[in-house]
């Protein structure tokens, strides 16, 4: 038996498109019959009810709001989210009591218009409710008014005829045939499988974080992996559940291998650089670093870069590739202690002997300065108006800054040398005029 060859893609959809205005000519005309207007104007009546109904309880329940102090925050959001829909709210308990009287009282076909329109508000505002758990404003939007079409037509039975509507418009690339319906399964699916692997994702990375066994850059990197298995898993399930063959995916592979040798080297380089810094641990995040003039700590490790942060608040985006190929000083790789080192000098009338033990039992008093390492103080040399000095101290917190315990030192030795007559020299010169030079200057003016 033979069939009848399909039908080229315009005439499809001029077919569809009739059939749709058949049946919304039918449905127009349908609503002039006697019930079905006294449904339309229930339906406005109810709406008209829950407005006034919001009018009431709405200023009532946001003060009652305000005096909720202390409450959790996803009780707080979720109380400003019935607020917002509160009409809604309204409107679809009215018409659902509307529909089980009108049922009981008359025959069902007579409350049609009305069970279709509180379905249609049941389906808008449990949509609205699940895509307050999308953080991003746009995704949230585009999932939102995608769900409410795609509610509407499934209430109104519209989902065969814009299925195929939607499939009638396609190109084709060789053998591959690409329809617009095709297209729009391919976001739904792929949208609901990344947002489920950003939920787990996120719910797994807290867990990891929160494992104090697990060192910090080891950490970053189980998180990492875990990101891109789960994303990735996500794209190729998505695209075979679609139907898309992936064994193309081998030419575009090679392709974008091709890019990266010529184009993306350095972006490469970062990215491996990134997984050898998080496999070796020579950095990880809370270390203090220095990196030419940059001095700071360790904010975050990305997949490119290293986030620095320095005691003025200012925070450097340091590549990878510049933390292997460059010398770093990571004042807390293998333990927290440092030793600083600063330098002084005294009068050559006072005794080297006091001045060295002044200095000790003033870096001693230092609150950050550790006892367990004793300071050490030495003359280094014999300066032109001073004997120098240097004297060396530990600590243990990095992170709190060496500037601010340096200067807390030079402070205890000023106070010490004060409270012992022990004389900081500095350079003086003294001019003379000799009176032949007077003499000779008079003579020139």
């Amino acid at each position: 038996m033979a069939t009848d060859p399909p039908l080229p893609p315009v005439e499809q959809a001029q077919e569809i498109a009739l059939s749709l205005w058949s049946q919304g000519h039918a449905f127009s005309v349908a609503l002039l019959r006697p019930w079905n207007a006294y449904q339309i104007g229930i339906i406005l009546a109810l709406m008209l009810a829950a407005h006034i109904l919001r009018m009431i309880f709405g200023p009532r329940l946001h003060a009652w709001m305000r005096t909720r102090e202390g409450w959790p925050k996803w009780r707080m959001r979720l109380l400003v989210m019935v607020h917002r829909r509160i009409r809604l709210i309204f409107f679809v308990v009215l018409a659902w009591i509307t529909v089980g009287i009108m049922q009981q009282l008359t025959w069902p076909s007579r409350s049609y218009l009305v069970g279709s329109a509180a379905s249609l508000a049941v389906a808008w505002l449990v949509i609205a409710f699940v895509t307050r758990l999308i953080v991003n404003g746009f995704v949230r939007g585009v999932v939102r008014y995608a769900g409410w079409t795609w509610a509407t037509l499934i209430i109104l039975g519209l989902t065969d005829e814009t299925q195929r509507l939607l499939d009638s418009i396609a190109v084709h690339l060789g053998e591959t045939r690409i329809s617009l319906w095709l297209v729009v399964q391919a976001i739904a699916i792929l949208g609901a499988l990344f947002f489920a692997a950003r939920l787990l994702s996120t719910s797994t990375s807290s867990r990891i974080k929160r494992n104090e066994e697990i060192s910090p850059s080891m950490q970053v990197l189980a998180v990492k992996f875990l990101q891109v298995a789960l994303y990735g898993a996500a794209f190729f399930i998505g695209l075979r559940t679609v139907g898309v063959d992936l064994t193309g995916l081998a030419f575009l592979s090679g392709a974008i291998g091709l890019g990266i040798g010529f184009g993306l080297q350095k972006v490469v380089s970062n990215l491996v650089s990134g997984v050898i810094i998080l496999l070796d641990k020579s950095i990880k995040p809370g270390d203090v670093i220095s990196l030419g003039e940059t001095f700071g700590w360790i904010n975050a490790l990305g997949a490119r870069y290293v986030s620095v942060v320095t005691r003025d608040g200012k925070e450097y985006l340091i590549p990878n590739e510049d933390l292997i190929t460059s010398q770093v000083v990571n004042w807390s790789h293998s333990n927290e202690f440092v030793r600083l080192d600063i330098y002084f000098g005294t009068a050559y009338g006072d005794d080297p002997h006091k001045v060295r033990e002044i200095a000790i039992e003033a870096a001693a008093s230092v609150a950050r300065v550790l006892s367990m390492k004793a300071p050490v103080c030495h003359i280094v040399g014999f300066g032109d108006s001073s004997v120098d000095y240097i004297l060396r101290f530990w600590i243990r917190d990095p992170t709190q800054g060496l500037t601010n315990i340096r200067g807390n030192v030079y402070l205890a030795l000023w106070d010490a040398f004060r409270e012992n007559g022990i004389s900081i020299p500095f350079p003086q010169r003294e001019v003379r005029m000799l009176p032949d030079s007077e003499h000779a200057a008079g003579e020139k003016f």
